[in-house]
């Protein structure tokens, strides 16, 4: 137990100076450490919200706009192998119950049944299990069909479109410049979106806030608006508000052109002519052959540029579009132009986001957390130094150089890790602290113990460290579950006190018999040179 090979010796010195390199960066500011040599670390421990200020929002998605898009799938899904396979049909419609079909000939109903039933597929199936359908089709007694999501694929579209979500709201965050957002999902609907160093709320909000569905839709001109409004929309066409003009609403064709899928850039920029604010966009090559060829063959006809289901314009086609470029106009200021870029550019949101709360912490509150969290942290420490070297002497002192290398690593972990610090994980540490000398307390415990026994010195050293571990390994793993089941279940400043205290837990049982221990091996290699072992505790 206390003999150390030499590559042993070799390995620990350098995790230690590996540790001090990697924390180093922490040390200095940000402009500093970007002006070191590419091989130098130059990773830091983000400050969380609480520490550095920022913006906070807390939103909920509206899962209903996920499930009747879910729904408006299904229809348009079912109407095109109806057609496919000559099956007449009276009507298809969505409804909160599914979406059902009457069929134009009630004999066709068991070929109608076959033939929808191939949209049957599986969800959550894995090596191991064959997952569970994701549409149940039956014959109504009235001899309708009712398509129905089950229960698992409405789940799995939830976590699909949260993921989605997720990723979409990063893109128009990272988009405005900042650093180190943090973005996490929130139960089953809820969005926590916090950005440190950020002062401008109103402009994220105006950025994540919108869904950016962008669509080009063909005007269904064989009803007027006062016709729809009057007898329903023909079958295939739905009424969209118009906001152009002050206008009410304009008939078109429900399924789009082009949608946003196919966008792939879109820039804020200035009509020519005009001089205003405008959002150019571009296609991807799909999209392009696909809008050259519908410009080409309506020539002179409109069409409907619609943004979150309103119609934002309906220009005429004045000449064929071929190069999948073009222009959103609109009373649109600069930074409203480039808020609606941002947002094409980083994809739509599937589903409609409201904010629940708000919250701005401003960088003075930060400023004065850090020193408050330093402080404490100082003090701490500084207190449990005195104690164990009064306690303990000699070996109190290894403790406490043992005790500042766990620190060191610990913030080396955190900044290899990417992970942010925020007050109660300053709390965390200052726990860690008291965790990692409660180790050595209970090390030279048993040595004392030992001596108590009649035990020679160096007997007395060699059973506390090996007799201790197994008490100090146990109390540990139990604190470290703790932190893990933290870390599982809690969110945001929760999970800060559990990251720091489950590495710091982890860490101290390293520093407790390794670190202390080659302190000691050192210390009794002297002594013996001396030819007297006295253990100082």
């Amino acid at each position: 137990m206390l003999h150390f090979e030499r590559w042993k010796i070799w390995s620990i010195v350098g995790i230690c100076l590996l540790g001090a390199l990697f924390a180093l960066p922490n040390l200095f500011t940000r402009e500093q450490v970007a002006t070191w040599p590419s091989f130098v670390p130059h990773t830091r421990v983000n400050l969380g919200l609480d520490l550095r200020g920022g913006v906070y929002l807390l939103y909920e998605a509206n899962i209903d706009d996920l499930k009747t898009g879910l729904l408006k799938s299904l229809r348009e899904d079912a109407r095109a192998r109806l057609r496919t396979a000559k099956i007449g049909y009276t009507a298809i419609g969505a409804s909160p119950e599914g979406v059902r079909v009457r069929l134009l000939k009630p004999e066709d109903g068991d070929r109608a049944l076959v033939d929808l039933r191939k949209m049957i597929s599986s969800v959550g199936a894995s090596t191991f299990a064959t997952g569970a359908p994701d549409l149940e089709i039956r014959r109504d007694t009235d001899g309708s069909l009712l398509l129905t999501p089950t229960e698992a694929s409405i789940r799995a579209r939830i976590v699909n479109g949260m993921n989605a979500a997720i990723e979409t709201i990063r893109k128009r965050v990272d988009a405005l410049g900042t650093t180190e957002p943090s973005i996490q999902r929130q139960g089953i609907d809820r969005i926590v979106i916090q950005v440190p160093g950020f002062d401008k709320p109103e402009q994220l909000i105006d950025v994540i806030g919108k869904t950016a569905k962008l669509a080009f839709h063909e005007v269904d001109r064989s009803k007027s608006v006062e016709e729809a409004l009057a007898s329903g929309p023909p079958v295939g066409s739905e009424l969209f508000d118009y906001v152009e003009d002050g206008r009410g609403k304009i008939l078109l064709k429900s399924v789009p052109v082009v949608d946003g899928a196919d966008l792939v850039d879109a820039q804020q920029s200035f009509d020519q002519q005009t001089n205003e604010a405008v959002v150019s966009f571009k296609f991807n090559t799909a999209g392009a052959v696909k809008f050259g060829k519908f410009t080409t063959e309506h020539l002179k006809e409109p069409f409907a540029i619609v943004l979150d289901g309103q119609a934002i314009s309906a220009p005429v086609i004045q000449s064929a579009i071929t190069q999948g470029q073009g222009q959103i106009s609109g009373n649109y200021t600069p930074n409203s132009a480039n808020a609606l870029a941002i947002q094409l550019r980083s994809g739509a949101l599937p589903f409609e986001l409201s904010i629940k709360e708000q919250r701005t912490v401003g960088a003075s509150l930060g400023a004065d957390s850090i020193r408050a969290g330093t402080v404490a942290a100082l003090i701490g420490t500084a207190a449990v130094a005195a104690f164990m070297m009064f306690a303990y002497g000699l070996f109190g002192f290894f403790s406490v150089m043992a005790l500042c290398i766990n620190v060191v690593l610990l913030f080396a972990a955190m900044s290899i890790l990417g992970q942010t610090l925020t007050l109660p994980g300053i709390a965390g540490v200052v726990l860690t602290v008291g965790m990692a000398v409660d180790s050595n307390v209970l090390i030279y415990e048993r040595m004392r113990e030992e001596l108590r026994a009649g035990k020679s010195a160096i007997m007395a050293i060699e059973q506390g460290f090996s007799r201790a571990l197994v008490t100090v390994i146990d109390s540990h793993i139990t604190t470290l579950v703790a932190g893990i089941i933290m870390f599982w279940l809690g969110t945001g400043p929760i999970r800060g006190f559990a990251v720091a205290l489950t590495i710091g837990i982890a860490l101290s049982i390293f520093t407790a018999f390794t670190v202390t221990r080659l302190f000691v091996v050192f210390w009794l290699k002297r002594q013996k040179q001396v030819k007297t072992v006295d253990v100082p505790v």
